[in-house]
């Protein structure tokens, strides 16, 4: 989480190439909850997607974050007419600004492979009422579900030992590529417990297996946008500061060499030529929801 959390760290881009929430995703959450509405925590909230999408099912929603400039976007994205969200600067292992028993819901969007499950268990085993549901997803590597050869590419370029690999943030990375499986409710304040999974494959458009929640036709300059969210990129490019983007007036970076790879082994996308960026793929993501319910 330490890259996100940096000063530095771009939240309006995030923002802007980070894919969305189908609304499958909040109705089967929805459906899943039981008893009152009264108060929603979102962990981890980013730019505050999820608090919004959340803020007419209940009386209150409270979204915290770790990164101030997450926060600030959270804030600056919110209409003034929402009037029962707020968001304050916090991470997920202290909520002592929570009275106990309160929480009717918590749910963390691509933030729970960072938590430290010592602290966070117990404190929201104290912080939920009976009955209230935990929801937790994330999304992983998007495969491009017609192009297996880019996306073998990407693979190699995000993973390799040689490039982007030894730059992701450990363990939380390799805990949201199992699917969150690591991650495991303690038995004795949790029941219920379901797991809604999606492994891509490359044979066209839901070919995976499981149930479908996160895809998106895009376009390639929008990848290309989203890939520079990723925080091995930033770790990487903090490394490789001689190496800058040709976007930026340099001659190229690793981001650069991976797109010019693919466009090599893609005809279709290489015949587009300069304007290759607006060339549209079907995209999908692996994914995991986690839910339960507090005993």
């Amino acid at each position: 989480m330490a890259t996100f959390a940096k000063a530095s760290f771009n939240a309006a881009s995030y923002a802007t190439f980070r894919p969305t929430y189908p609304p499958q995703l909040y109705k089967k959450v929805l459906s899943y909850h039981r008893g009152p509405s009264s108060l929603l925590l979102d962990l981890g909230c980013g730019h505050g997607l999820i608090s919004r999408e959340f803020a007419p099912f209940f009386t209150r929603v409270l979204g915290t974050d770790p990164s101030p400039s997450m926060v600030e976007q959270a804030k600056s994205s919110t209409p003034s007419s929402l009037l029962n969200i707020s968001f304050r600067q916090a991470s997920a292992e202290d909520l002592s600004f929570v009275e106990d028993g309160t929480l009717d819901m918590v749910v963390a969007g691509q933030a729970a492979h960072w938590f430290d499950y010592k602290k966070v268990w117990p404190e929201l085993a104290r912080k939920m009422r009976k009955g209230a549901t935990l929801a937790f997803w994330g999304y992983k590597d998007n495969y491009f579900v017609d192009y297996p050869k880019a996306t073998s590419i990407m693979d190699e370029y995000c993973y390799g030992e040689k490039t982007m690999g030894p730059y992701w943030e450990q363990p939380g990375r390799q805990i949201l590529r199992d699917l969150y499986r690591d991650i495991v409710p303690p038995e004795d304040q949790w029941e219920d417990i379901t797991r809604t999974e999606y492994e891509p494959r490359m044979m066209g458009k839901g070919s995976g297996i499981g149930e479908l929640l996160m895809y998106r036709r895009m376009k390639l300059g929008e990848i290309e946008g989203y890939t520079r969210t990723f925080s091995s990129f930033h770790a990487w490019a903090a490394a490789h500061p001689e190496e800058k983007a040709r976007k930026d007036g340099g001659k190229g970076d690793i981001l650069d060499e991976m797109f010019d790879k693919m466009l090599e082994a893609e005809p279709e996308w290489r015949e587009k030529g300069d304007n290759w960026r607006d060339f549209e793929v079907e995209t999908e993501w692996g994914s995991v929801i986690l839910m339960a319910r507090k005993i």
